[in-house]
């Protein structure tokens, strides 16, 4: 019997060590070699890399670090991220550079970053086609964009000022957002004519009220490249027909700071 419990703790142990192996780590723990922001605004201390926004005057436009190591399609994604500040930041991928408004301005999917708990986790297109799921809700975009309700859930409740782990897996139409290993929002996106199946990966600084956002431990793992699902529309039978989420806190929990003229 010893043995036996003996061989399978060593299988365990095995398969979670192979597990960690299969995430490659993006940040060097020194520097911002392989990521490209402004200068300004990011910097790396003590192994933590730290995007800081200092006054409202000082960014005309959300502000993104950008991973220069290639684009990212199916994957896994980790990372420990806090915000402190009344305002928000967020995990970009499959996302593309808008350098027509400015230097390191992006598109894109995102994975929120929220003091407000019904926006951390959900889904979301950055300056695209706005929120889809909030925290708790799991949703899906026909061909025509028109958004569905499949199932919902409590929402994820957690303080973003405080350290915690966030993960991203993208596989084909299928996007997945958790917190702290519980699931926040799905996302099955049909919407061909708008969606994205590759692109860039990157972490938001978010303009307005100044804030601190600052990430650790940002790991991906590859997937394998998903076989797409095409759209049954029969499957929308149990699901329900809903308008794009709005939201009254674009920045944090309180008043947006105003610019001062």
């Amino acid at each position: 019997m010893k043995a036996l419990l003996f061989a399978l703790l060593f299988a365990l142990l095995a398969t979670a060590t192979f597990a960690q192996e299969d995430f490659t780590s993006l940040f060097n723990g020194k520097d911002l070699t392989g990521w490209d922001g402004d200068p300004k605004l990011w910097k790396v201390e003590n192994g933590i890399v730290i995007g800081t926004n200092p006054t409202p005057e000082a960014m005309a436009n959300n502000s993104f670090l950008i991973w220069r190591g290639g684009s990212v399609k199916d994957f896994e994604l980790r990372a420990s991220v806090r915000v402190i500040g009344d305002n928000n930041s967020g995990i970009q991928y499959r996302s593309r550079e808008l350098k027509d408004v400015a230097p390191w301005v992006i598109t894109g999917y995102q994975c929120d970053i929220h003091p407000a708990i019904e926006h951390t986790g959900m889904t979301y297109e950055e300056r695209g086609r706005g929120i889809f799921g909030l925290n708790g809700k799991n949703v899906l975009l026909d061909p025509e964009g028109l958004l569905w309700q499949l199932s919902e859930h409590a929402p994820v409740k957690v303080d973003v000022s405080q350290w915690n782990e966030y993960v991203i897996v993208a596989q084909g139409t299928r996007l997945q957002h958790f917190i702290n290993g519980q699931p926040t929002s799905e996302l099955i996106d049909h919407h061909a004519d708008k969606r994205t199946l590759e692109g860039l990966l990157a972490i938001q600084l978010h303009k307005g009220n100044p804030n601190r956002v600052e990430i650790k431990n940002l790991r991906l793992k590859v997937l394998p490249e998903t076989t797409m699902v095409p759209f049954e529309a029969g499957k929308l039978s149990t699901a329900t027909k809903i308008e794009k989420p709005r939201t009254s806190r674009p920045q944090g929990t309180g008043p947006v700071v105003p610019v001062k003229k």
